[in-house]
């Protein structure tokens, strides 16, 4: 490990800031709820929320295999993305008849997200600042003039940036152009889940962290979720809201990757520092390439630095000791220093990693089993700091069996292509990792990712 990484807590950095670990015991025994949520994070949580403003008297159990937060949810990037279909020029591709309402279906999310968190005084820091999309190379500078253009013609608000014009908001060599977008923005994600959770459990929602869910059973008419520590039987329903981590309904693995992303944060920057890369609007930034980087400001004026490496580890595995990786967290601060040579001397305090559930068309997919009392809603692909809402909203209504504007749209009622099984998967991951790498250097798109995407299959994070 570089010297200057070997004193940065292997934690992310928002856990720095609020108490973490589990606040409510786990499950003893065997319990009844009228609707089980396997997952603890945004999506189980949201569900849980939804579930139970619409039906108060419901018994909810929510199911979390560690402590809520400490997934996905509690250690991303924080950036709040409209976007249901993991960009417009990605959504028209696969749903143009559909783009329009699900751009507008992604705004209204957006702004319930807003309006929810104001409306109960949930301190996440939530920035609704936009974003800035970057580019390094000359090709990607054509790509997102073609982007912006795109972008404008749907009717959003974005404006192409030159060199001149980018460098004076972000100060960095590394950046030739950019597009400026005013949708989204960007939020403290473990305040928003804790926020959430206070939430869930004053409408009456019961949460078991330390409480692995092992299998799904059914016996009669009552379905059983059993656990590490017991049992839940529900005469009624279950959500399955655990995105990465393995399925209760083996089906699923076929359709979803767990990949593993990096991150760095720095020491809170001084004055002077923050004076030299400019940065005033505070919104959140990426590169325009296939392997990206992240970066944001924090509300403590550190820089957040994350992406670029999207690493699977054979036979979907999930293990904690997964959470860093040297070479990455290497690889990440070289390019820190290259893109802000004037912050040489700043340090990075925090280093961690976290796993994003990917599917092939980069976008959710929801569906039921055992006879439509079980329901996912997982693969949201590095965007679901808002779209878990619209997720879990769509799994409550195929439970209930709802024909609602959100259940009748392709992009929910089709299903991605599936990834190809061990052993063949590992490789032809790493296969398309390589093509894209190529792409970003040479700005062809070789005949590999010509193939893939005639069959609408993609890999991403």
């Amino acid at each position: 490990m570089r010297p200057e990484l070997a004193d940065a807590e292997p934690r992310p950095v928002w856990w720095g800031n609020l108490p973490t670990g589990p606040r409510s015991d786990g499950l003893i025994g065997a319990v009844g709820a009228d609707l089980v949520i396997v997952g603890g994070g945004y999506t189980g949580l949201w569900a849980a929320i939804e579930a139970l403003t619409e039906d108060p008297s419901l018994d909810v159990a929510v199911l979390e295999q560690q402590w809520v937060g400490s997934g996905a949810s509690g250690r991303n990037g924080g950036f709040v993305s409209e976007s249901l279909t993991h960009g417009i020029a990605h959504g028209a591709a696969l749903w143009p008849d559909e783009l329009d309402e699900l751009q507008r279906l992604g705004r209204d999310n957006v702004s319930q997200i807003a309006d929810f968190v104001a409306a109960h005084e949930i301190d996440a820091d939530l920035r609704l600042v936009g974003k800035t999309t970057l580019a390094r190379t000359e090709h990607e500078v054509a790509a997102l003039r073609a982007a912006a253009d795109a972008h404008a013609r749907r009717g959003e608000k974005v404006e192409f940036l030159e060199r001149e014009e980018v460098r004076a908001d972000i100060a960095s060599p590394a950046f030739l152009a950019g597009m400026r977008s005013h949708s989204g923005g960007l939020v403290d994600p473990l305040a928003l889940v804790q926020g959430l959770r206070r939430v869930a459990e004053s409408l009456g929602a019961r949460i078991f962290e330390q409480t692995a869910a092992t299998g799904i059973s059914r016996h009669g008419d009552m379905l059983t979720v059993r656990t590490d520590r017991g049992e839940v039987h529900t005469g009624g329903h279950i959500l399955l809201a655990s995105n990465a981590y393995p399925p209760l309904l083996r089906r699923l693995k076929a359709w979803v990757l767990p990949v593993y992303d990096y991150v760095l944060a720095t020491a809170p920057l001084t004055a002077d520092q923050l004076a030299s890369v400019g940065w005033e609007q505070n919104q959140g930034l990426t590169d325009a390439g296939n392997q990206f980087h992240y970066f944001r400001r924090t509300r403590d004026d550190r820089i957040l630095w994350g992406g670029y490496d999207a690493i699977y580890h054979f036979g979907n595995r999930v293990a904690p000791e997964l959470e860093q990786r040297d070479a990455s967290h290497r690889l990440l601060a070289r390019h820190f220093r290259e893109t802000f040579p004037q912050l040489a001397d700043v340090p990075f305090t925090h280093r961690w990693g976290g796993v994003i559930d990917t599917t092939t068309r980069f976008t959710p997919i929801f569906g039921t089993g055992y006879g439509g009392r079980v329901a996912y809603a997982v693969g949201f692909t590095g965007l679901g700091v808002a779209s878990t809402r619209f997720g879990a909203r769509v799994a409550l209504d195929l439970l209930a069996k709802r024909d609602t504007e959100r259940t009748r749209l392709k992009a929910i009622t089709g299903m991605a292509v599936p990834f190809p099984p061990e052993p063949l998967r590992w490789p032809a991951v790493e296969l398309t990792r390589a093509a894209l790498a190529r792409e970003d250097e040479t700005g062809r798109r070789g005949t590999l990712l010509r193939v893939l995407d005639h069959f609408g299959v993609g890999f991403n994070s």
